[in-house]
């Protein structure tokens, strides 16, 4: 694939699939990845070189900036880390009883939640850090997306809970998912009116938290990410989601190599990129939505496993408006 100035490959990938790939806070610059080579690595993507890397003992299966200076990060050894950049020094916070699937940041309470397949939402306060919450869920957590106040966690049986942070005493709103296969992915609107929700069959929501019949009228769901060959249409999971913050707009990334950005509220295609190489396990807009980081990783989706899999590579992708903006 060639290299373009828009778009260019990340020095010094991970060894493994890639999980997650997530951006500072309010950065452009700085990009968080987690692997299944056990590794998480912090990536300066305008000098383009792995700033630092830090390790758990198994797989890690997502990882959040906490600040523009620490980290978070789970996975198969059901452990949360902090990492503090500065001092290049590891902090182990605590414990799920199952690995851990989700790791998120909340600015609006400064704590983080983890989603684990121990069927549990737990909150840490960072500055302790300790736990503050343990909160069952109906089944094990698979994504969990953080709309200001509001914790929407998607889970097996595609059931999603609607949690409100400052009050977790109960499950603000019990929903399913309009979807008729597993969840994959949930974001939350910018906007905080709603949110998007991807399944593993070639499919998107687009849901609204307003319980009230008329807002409820607005959700609709689309076929995505599916292409057709000599007559047959090959359907492929939706496995990543994220949004531009000023406009709205999302990206989807999903198992056929594709990224495709969408109107959410107009119900319009934007854009495709070209293919990848092989599946988009994860992606990430920055704060001010000028940058794009793509993870492309072979997904292990199909009995037969290819005699020569495809590298994990990391794209970092300056978008222009034209690709993100409503028409």
């Amino acid at each position: 694939m060639t290299e373009t100035r828009t778009e260019f490959k990340l020095k010094s990938p991970p060894e493994d699939g890639i999980s997650s790939v997530k951006f500072g806070p309010n950065s452009s610059q700085f990009l968080l990845v987690a692997s299944w080579d056990k590794t998480v690595r912090l990536y300066d993507v305008v000098a383009n070189n792995m700033r630092l890397k830090y390790s758990h003992s198994l797989a890690v299966l997502d990882a959040c900036f906490q600040d523009a200076v620490h980290s978070f990060s789970g996975g198969l050894d059901r452990t949360l880390k902090m990492y503090d950049f500065n001092s290049n020094s590891e902090t182990i916070v605590g414990t799920h009883d199952a690995p851990i699937r989700c790791v998120e940041h909340s600015n609006e309470i400064n704590a983080v939640a983890t989603g684990s397949w121990d069927s549990t939402v737990k909150l840490w306060d960072p500055r302790s850090p300790q736990c503050i919450g343990t909160h069952t869920q109906p089944a094990k957590v698979y994504t969990l997306s953080l709309c200001g106040e509001r914790m929407v966690v998607g889970m097996h049986g595609r059931k999603v809970y609607v949690w409100d942070l400052r009050n977790m005493g109960y499950v603000h709103q019990r929903r399913e998912s309009s979807l008729k296969y597993q969840t994959r992915c949930i974001k939350c609107f910018p906007n905080k009116q709603g949110y998007v929700l991807s399944s593993i069959e070639g499919r998107v929501a687009v849901e609204y938290l307003d319980p009230s019949s008329e807002v409820q009228k607005k959700k609709y769901a689309f076929k995505c990410h599916r292409i057709k060959e000599g007559g047959t249409e090959k359907i492929y999971p939706v496995n990543a989601i994220s949004f531009h913050t000023a406009y709205n707009t999302f990206a989807t990334g999903g198992s056929d190599g594709y990224v495709n950005i969408w109107d959410g509220f107009n119900k319009k295609r934007l854009c495709q990129f070209h293919r990848y190489a092989t599946s988009i396990p994860s992606l990430c807009f920055s704060h001010d939505g000028s940058v794009l980081a793509i993870a492309c990783s072979y997904m292990y989706e199909h009995e037969d496993t290819p005699d020569n899999i495809p590298e994990d590579n990391i794209y970092v992708r300056y978008v222009t408006d034209q690709e993100t903006k409503p028409k």
